[in-house]
Parts: C-alpha cells; sequence; structure tokens
C-alpha cells in the first residue's frame, strides 16, 4: 500500500496501537469485528508509519501506553479516543459515548489503570500482529 498522507487519510480514522500488546491486538481484532464499513484503519505506535503520524501530530514518539486515534487533522489519545471509537462502531457501543461528558481526567485515571496493567495482566509478544488477509488493506505498515 502506497504511504497515505494525512490529507489522504482524511475521509479514515486510523487507529495507532501498541504493537506488542496482547490486549491491544485484540481490542484491534475487536473493532476489526465491529467496524463492518471498513472506517478504521490501523498501524502500530512502534511502526514507521506509526512513528511519522505521531510526528505529524506533534505526539511524544516514545511514548506506547496510550492508544492514538487520528481524525482528519485531529489526534485523540486516551479515553477520549475509545470513547471516539466506540461511538463509530456498530452495536450498542456508541451508547458508551454519552461517558465523554465526564471530564477527561477522570476517565483517564481508569485509563491509565489498565495501561501500566497491560502486559502484567494480558501480556505481551515479541511481534506486531499480522493482519488476517481480509483485513490486511486496513493496516498501513
Amino acid at each position: 500500500m502506497p504511504i497515505p498522507t494525512t490529507t489522504t487519510l482524511e475521509h479514515h480514522a486510523v487507529i495507532l496501537f501498541d504493537g506488542v500488546c496482547l490486549l491491544c491486538s485484540s481490542a484491534v481484532q475487536f473493532i476489526l469485528r465491529n467496524d463492518p464499513r471498513g472506517v478504521f484503519h490501523f498501524a502500530s505506535l512502534q511502526s514507521g508509519m506509526g512513528q511519522r503520524l505521531l510526528a505529524e501530530h506533534k505526539l511524544p514518539l516514545d511514548r506506547l501506553s496510550t492508544i492514538v486515534l487520528i481524525e482528519g487533522n485531529r489526534a485523540y489519545t486516551r479515553s477520549t479516543a475509545a470513547l471516539r471509537i466506540a461511538r463509530r462502531l456498530r452495536g450498542a457501543w456508541p451508547l458508551a459515548y454519552a461517558a465523554i461528558v465526564i471530564p477527561a481526567p477522570i476517565r483517564n485515571l481508569g485509563y491509565s489503570f489498565i495501561a501500566r496493567n497491560r502486559y502484567r495482566w494480558f501480556g505481551k509478544t515479541e511481534h506486531c500482529m499480522l493482519p488476517k488477509p481480509e483485513h490486511k488493506g486496513r493496516f498501513l505498515d
């Protein structure tokens, strides 16, 4: 796939995730199952594309403890990213977006607790996940 620019990605949402985190990889699989319209595209935070998108959005290149959602020219992290993703999934998940009214510092307490413990609770792999053939076109790296 050619390397997309922020301009060519403006009609898609890009999720940057920790590619060695098993919880994060499971979340990507969940999103793929619940995004039949193919709104979301993916790149690991560790990949060249992930690093480039982080730099374009002036986000730290060395912090891998958050999910990043890029919609148009804006980047969202932590609980805000998770809620914005949920609102575009099928089923009852869009209802979770109502939690956006809770101030981000409060929402992010729970997010940070899980992020700090994710390797211990869910594990870690040596390699980034490989997408199934039917989803390969949705991965940018």
